[in-house]
């Protein structure tokens, strides 16, 4: 079976001391607090991450909205997955990786902590030279490509990219390498749409108002649709728009719109329209493993920038109010980062 995120465990307590850390809880809808946990102690499998970088990503966002249903997720819980951190220990019976090594994690998730533990697998080397800041949003790229080649994307297809928030904006920045023969964008904001254009983007449009329909803003350039259509929105619903944004017999990869949706389908359109639609996560571990890889070379050579959308940075300490700021529409608000290692220095 292909692995799947996990949570590694962690004992909270209720007094600040010597073999304590702190860590984030999402108690409810709407709160998250800072609490005390012990230390963790990796397993013999395991290694232990000192966490300095965590990114707040859009699916932190709707956990602390509330807009996933109970399946997926229960309050308490933790959160944080865009992780970068440095090994201060190593299990017996690890092998390659070593205390010191600056690494980025994939598929762990409560990472809003100090320390955490996990297997090799999930841990990617970054080179020492690496600004660490840089290396916790290398944990999208995988899907980011996989995205791109179960898109089939071609220098003779029509690609639209919906939203260009954090991860949408990384992933105009991977499928204009594609090369598509249009690289269309949409997003509600200015400041957004501009580094679009700067990453690839060959067609962007502004929608007044986040309930627009996108064939109204594109279809006179685009009335045919897209060959390819990547929602990268938080909300479920976002797929009604999508499934109309598709041109005959194209394809839809749903990185985003994983959420709840709360509007009918229109599954005879799909058929219509010769529709495939795929998900995005590798189903194979060897996958994972190569596009990790991948990922962390597009950037390591330039071609991937993830330092420029970080907007905002917050001590761990002050979560709540990252939480607050990230979870406002704003066009100057994109890339919130979480510093898990601050004593508090840290401003927005």
């Amino acid at each position: 079976m292909v692995r799947k995120m996990t949570v590694p465990p962690m004992e909270l307590v209720d007094y600040d001391g010597e073999g304590t850390q702190m860590c984030a809880v999402m108690e409810d809808i709407g709160k998250i607090a800072i609490k005390r946990a012990l230390i963790p102690d990796p397993k013999d499998n395991e290694v232990r991450v000192k966490v300095k970088w965590v990114g707040i990503c859009g699916s932190d966002v709707e956990v602390f909205r509330g807009a996933r249903e109970p399946e997926f997720i229960t309050y308490p819980t933790r959160l944080g997955h865009e992780v970068a951190g440095i090994i201060d220990k190593v299990g017996e019976h690890v092998i390659g990786l070593k205390v010191g090594d600056q690494v980025t994690l994939r598929y762990v998730w409560g990472a809003f902590a100090e320390y955490v533990c996990c297997d090799p697998f999930s841990v990617k080397v970054l080179p020492k030279e690496f600004p660490l800041i840089e290396g916790s949003l290398i944990e999208v790229l995988p899907p980011l490509i996989h995205t791109a080649e179960i898109a089939q994307i071609s220098p003779s297809k029509n690609v639209l990219i919906m939203g260009q928030g954090v991860s949408g904006l990384a992933m105009t920045q991977v499928i204009s390498l594609f090369s598509p023969r249009n690289l269309a964008v949409t997003d509600l904001f200015d400041e957004k749409l501009e580094l679009a254009k700067k990453y690839g983007a060959t067609h962007t449009y502004k929608l007044p108002s986040k309930d627009s329909k996108t064939m109204d803003i594109v279809g006179k350039d685009f009335p045919d649709g897209f060959d390819v259509v990547i929602p990268c929105l938080l909300e479920g619903s976002g797929m009604v728009d999508a499934i109309n944004a598709a041109a005959q017999n194209g394809r839809i990869i749903m990185y985003g719109c994983i959420g709840t949706c709360h509007e009918p389908i229109d599954f005879f359109k799909i058929h219509k329209k010769r529709l495939d639609i795929f998900s995005t996560e590798p189903k194979r571990d060897i996958d994972n493993r190569r596009l990790f890889e991948e990922g962390l070379r597009l950037v390591m050579d330039g071609l991937v920038n993830t330092k420029e959308t970080i907007t905002h940075i917050f001590p761990l300490e002050r979560i709540d109010e990252a939480f607050a700021i990230r979870n406002q529409h704003k066009g100057d608000t994109i890339h919130v980062m979480i510093d898990c290692q601050s004593d508090g220095e840290h401003h927005a």
